[in-house]
């Protein structure tokens, strides 16, 4: 990723190079010349203010209100110190290694920002209302739900609407990391934050912005950084106690051994407190506090690239432990849009049967109805159908060109006595019958409906199995022949079917009791309840939910389950990243502590105990950002 350094980040690089060439001089003077040490102080403390003068500036600061223990006044005590010992070029160079550490810290933290502003580059500008015919450019926060707004192509989609008038291709990478533009036309819903490409479309609102899709996801983003993990609230509490300990214990450091040796010797007393001085450099927790929230802020960002939205570090966390993925089917595994699957005609056309029905259903809203209609794709002439009836629980009576029809399930074939069969395929199978002359019923054949799968859900559930998911479970309210058709398609052995909501939540109760480290995917519409009680729960598809966002710890934006596999691998690396970070800076200064408390560690190796190891932890913690599939 190409960075651009900020106006600040260029400053504090010039004074970073200006300290070291006044040092590189001070220390090549100092080497030929046999000055007076006054002189050599002034020298070597040049490059130390102007590398320095921001550190001493924020630690007298925080001095003046009672902000003591910070890695700021750490560095001050250590630097002034040692420039008390006479070891000035250490003195100096300490503190220009420490601005190092900060420019890296800074443009790496500026990286991780840079993935997550590319999220914020959703956030429209203004929107095009038409009021009184007339059109006005305002603020997307001036737009009520029900108004018509004008979108252009290369125009951000302000507000969550409804297509009224034209076609388009739609870009929606912004949120769901898709490349691929969607088309949409007359009644297709768009989404705030995506960008129209081709044509000119108008949209009836059906949102305010404040309740939009992109003010959600904006909040959301904005607010993960407060959800912290476990291991970044440790590291809280422990710098919180480590630095005044260490302070403490720098101080016995310079005053007890020189107390026990030698009270009256400089020698001595010089000895142990430039070791007192290595020992507050080394101390200082700046590779911890830094890198673990830059870990974590990397891998939510990084995830934020692939259309996953993790609401804060404490689910990142929860995700890479997760051992049981349960699903909802309805939405989550399947499309939730029921389909035409097989036509079985008997003594009629399959064209002319699906006629027939798609007549017969074109009154009605129902789903099932709306399916045939969809899959009969001719016009239909609805002057030709007289008198409709529809039977609850059963299906519709219809009269087409003078012939009455009857189209639904067993039990209508059963009340008008037709000699229908059931059929082989699993699905919602819809008969057909029509009324003779002599009032018998002749059976005409059935249509099989069934949801749609999702065409990645297959290697969803492959996925997850391949990358060490122990279980993976499938929920469902629909019957349980339905049920294990899905589940024979998707290679899953374990699922329950015929449940209600609260039967869901039951089974991830028992799940849970068993010791599963779970987490829950569902469409969140109607899956809430169980979204909030799994340890983790997952919103698939949820662009424009209110529940979705709401209820769920985790968002994927587009309509993938295989997002899931996806989401476990970024939060398995970002803790992985955060665990080597941490087990590397405590090794580490551990044994440079050591080593400084019996005088073999110097000020240099103290230098890279802290400024090395921060550098190196913040080069680690920046991988976090990448995600290879």
């Amino acid at each position: 990723m190409k960075f651009k350094l900020t106006r600040k980040q260029k400053k504090m690089l010039i004074r970073i190079i200006a300290a070291g060439i006044l040092l590189m001089i001070a220390a090549i003077v100092t080497h030929i010349a046999d000055l007076p040490w006054w002189v050599s102080l002034l020298i070597y403390v040049i490059p130390y203010v102007v590398s320095g003068y921001d550190v001493l500036k924020t630690a007298a600061i925080n001095l003046l209100h009672g902000q003591v223990f910070d890695e700021k006044f750490l560095m001050m005590v250590a630097t002034v110190g040692a420039f008390g010992a006479g070891e000035y070029p250490e003195a100096s160079a300490v503190m220009l290694f420490y601005q190092i550490g900060e420019l890296f810290q800074s443009v790496a933290v500026g990286r991780s920002r840079k993935s997550i502003s590319k999220l914020m580059d959703i956030r429209p500008d203004s929107a095009t209302v038409i009021r009184d015919g007339i059109e006005q450019t305002v603020s997307p926060d001036e737009v009520g739900v029900g108004e018509i707004i004008i979108i252009r192509p290369g125009e951000k989609i302000p507000l969550d609407g409804v297509v009224e008038e034209g076609s388009s291709s739609v870009n929606t990478a912004a949120l769901t990391g898709e490349s691929a533009p969607v088309d949409v036309e007359y009644s297709d819903n768009v989404i705030s934050g995506t960008v129209n490409l081709t044509g000119v479309i108008k949209v009836k609102t059906t949102s305010t912005f404040g309740e939009s899709t992109v003010s959600k996801i904006l909040e959301l983003v904005e607010n993960s950084s407060e959800k912290k993990a476990k291991v970044e609230n440790f590291i809280t509490k422990f710098a919180r106690w480590y630095t005044p300990c260490v302070v403490i214990a720098a101080v016995l450091l310079a005053v007890v051994p020189p107390v026990i040796l030698g009270i009256g010797s400089w020698e001595i007393w010089k000895t142990w407190l430039v070791r007192a001085c290595v020992f507050l450099v080394v101390s200082c927790p700046c590779a911890l506090v830094v890198s673990v929230p830059l870990s974590f802020f990397g891998g939510i960002g990084g995830a934020a690239k692939e259309g996953i939205l993790i609401k804060g570090a404490n689910y990142m966390e929860t995700l890479a432990g997760i051992d049981t993925v349960v699903f909802d089917k309805t939405g989550t595994l399947t499309k939730g849009v029921f389909a035409v699957d097989d036509i079985h005609p008997q003594d009629i056309s399959r064209e002319d049967l699906l006629d027939v029905a798609a007549t017969c259903e074109s009154f009605s809203s129902h789903p099932v109805a709306q399916s045939i209609v969809r899959a009969h794709e001719g016009h239909i002439d609805k002057d030709r159908i007289g008198e409709v009836r529809e039977i609850a629980g059963k299906g519709v009576e219809a009269v087409i060109d003078g012939v009455k029809y009857y189209c639904g399930n067993g039990q209508l074939m059963e009340m008008c006595k037709a000699d229908y069969h059931d059929c082989h395929l699993t699905g919602t199978i819809i008969h057909i019958a029509k009324v003779r002359d002599d009032k018998s019923s002749e059976y005409l054949g059935h249509i099989v409906i069934n949801d749609e799968m999702k065409e990645d859900s297959k290697l969803a559930v492959d996925r997850l199995k391949k990358i060490g998911i122990k279980r993976v479970v499938m929920l469902t309210g629909d019957k349980e022949q339905v049920a294990a058709s899905v589940a024979q398609k998707l290679g899953l052995t374990d699922y329950r079917a015929e449940l209600l909501p609260a039967d869901k939540v039951n089974e991830v109760e028992t799940l849970l009791s068993e010791g599963c480290k779970l987490a829950f995917a569902g469409d969140g519409i109607n899956d809430a309840p169980v979204l909030m009680r799994a340890d983790l729960g997952i919103a698939m598809g949820a662009m424009g939910s209110d529940a979705a966002i709401e209820s769920a710890d985790v968002v994927l934006m587009d309509d993938k389950p295989t997002g899931i596999a996806k989401a476990v691998l970024i939060a398995r690396k970002t803790m992985r990243i955060v665990k080597e970070n941490v087990f590397f800076a405590l090794a580490v200064k551990a044994v440079i502590l050591v080593l400084g408390a019996v005088g073999i560690a110097n000020m240099w190796l103290a230098v890279f105990g802290d400024v090395g190891v921060l550098i190196l932890a913040i080069l680690n913690a920046v991988r976090a950002m990448k995600y290879k599939d």
